[in-house]
């Protein structure tokens, strides 16, 4: 495929540009002709310029697929056809996403249903929309079902930012203490040495361990800094592999409060996402298998890809749960309740629900609890420097 660059008018005579995706330029042609337009100017884009390389170089913003969801589901559900929804979405689009509908417009005006088009657009969307989105095509609800996922993506967009805002208040804090130490390490401690040294004082322990810190943070400062981009480089990539990426999963799961916190954003996810899943006629089996791979965490995954290996072989969803030690017992209860009354899909929103004010709580608990360690491990901090700046000076007070 090339991309090419076209200038044309509508039968109005409005002009408008944009790129387009073909084999060759007589298919692009084609395509645009096809659409009813007058091509006044048509090439391949070797140099794009800086808007299509923004376009072409830049993922969708959640936003961006949030809105582009809502908005089909409302023209789909009014009557509008696919190819005029995405046509008009495409005209009024950022400059983020426009590549990605072009290449569904494309997709679909070719004989390709949504969901494949959605697929190979390389737009970055998960497996449950495509999933959802297939569903709804079959089922001729395409307009309910995106309905449904606006307001999930909308859900899950809030979710995100209630937990990340929990990180925001301690992580400046963090990196404010790193400045400050810096500076003083950098520009303060050194003048403190030199006056000392003028004086031939005898140091304390202190004063020297701080000394001794400064003058490598400023004579070495690289050492630290290829020490740390090597440490955390290395950190990472060993993080994703399937030892480091457990081994690190199953310790964060352990820490106090933000263990529990990350376990219930992923029952978060994982019933809010099965119930959209099956409240759209996809079934239970490909649904599990479906979640497994969008919670990001690989000892869940594990556990639910054995839980469809249970269902698979005729065992119940709760049943299934209740076997893996990673769910707790009011997940499987529920789903059993779900189960027996045959609404699983209802019952699964409310444990997203209870899962979401559960995180809620946890996350206040955390920044309440984050509040006073700061606080402490500033005491220390300060209390330290305090004592080896001013014991030196109380000495030589002493002498004379």
């Amino acid at each position: 495929m090339k991309t090419f660059q076209y200038k044309v008018t509508d039968r109005e005579g409005v002009p408008s540009a944009g790129v387009l995706d073909a084999v060759d330029e007589k298919q692009a042609a084609n395509v645009l002709r096809s659409k009813g337009l007058l091509i006044t100017g048509l090439y391949e884009a070797d140099q794009l310029n800086i808007e299509v390389m923004m376009g072409r170089f830049s993922k969708p913003k959640p936003d961006e697929i949030t809105n582009f969801t809502r908005q089909m589901a409302t023209m789909i559900g009014a009557g509008l056809p696919l190819v005029e929804a995405l046509k008009i979405l495409k005209n009024q689009s950022g400059v983020s996403i426009k590549p990605i509908l072009e290449k569904i417009l494309t997709e679909v005006e070719g004989g390709s249903t949504l969901a494949d088009a959605v697929e190979s657009s390389g737009g970055g969307f998960s497996a449950v929309y495509i999933a959802m989105v297939r569903a709804g095509e079959s089922a001729g609800v395409l307009d309910q079902v995106m309905g449904k996922l606006a307001d999930t993506l909308d859900k899950q967009r809030e979710f995100k930012s209630k937990t990340k805002g929990a990180m925001v208040y301690p992580t400046i804090i963090f990196f404010a203490m790193i400045a400050i130490a810096s500076i003083m390490m950098v520009f303060v401690v050194p003048k403190l040495t030199a006056m000392y040294k003028d004086f031939g004082a005898e140091l304390p322990g202190p004063t020297k361990i701080l000394m001794g810190v400064s003058d490598f943070t400023v004579h070495y400062w690289y050492v630290v800094f290829m020490v740390l981009v090597v440490g955390g480089v290395t950190f990472t990539n060993w993080s994703k592999t399937e030892v480091g990426g457990l081994m690190v999963e199953q310790l964060t799961f352990k820490i106090p409060i933000w263990g529990k916190l990350k376990k219930d954003i992923i029952l978060t996810e994982f019933a809010r996402t099965i119930s959209v899943l099956l409240g759209a006629g996809i079934p239970i089996l490909d649904a599990l298998n479906i979640v497994s791979n969008t919670l990001g965490s690989r000892i869940y995954s594990a556990g639910i890809k054995q839980a469809a290996i249970f269902v698979e072989k005729g065992v119940s969803l709760a049943e299934s749960i209740t076997r893996l030690d990673m769910f707790p017992p009011i997940l499987s209860q529920m789903i059993s309740v779900g189960e027996e009354t045959g609404k699983l899909d209802s019952v699964l929103v409310k444990l997203a629900v209870f899962y979401e004010s559960e995180s809620e709580i946890k996350i206040k608990a955390l920044t309440t609890a984050i509040e006073p360690l700061i606080m402490i491990i500033m005491g220390i901090g300060v209390g330290f420097l305090v004592i080896a700046v001013i014991m030196p000076i109380y000495n030589l007070t002493s002498q004379f």
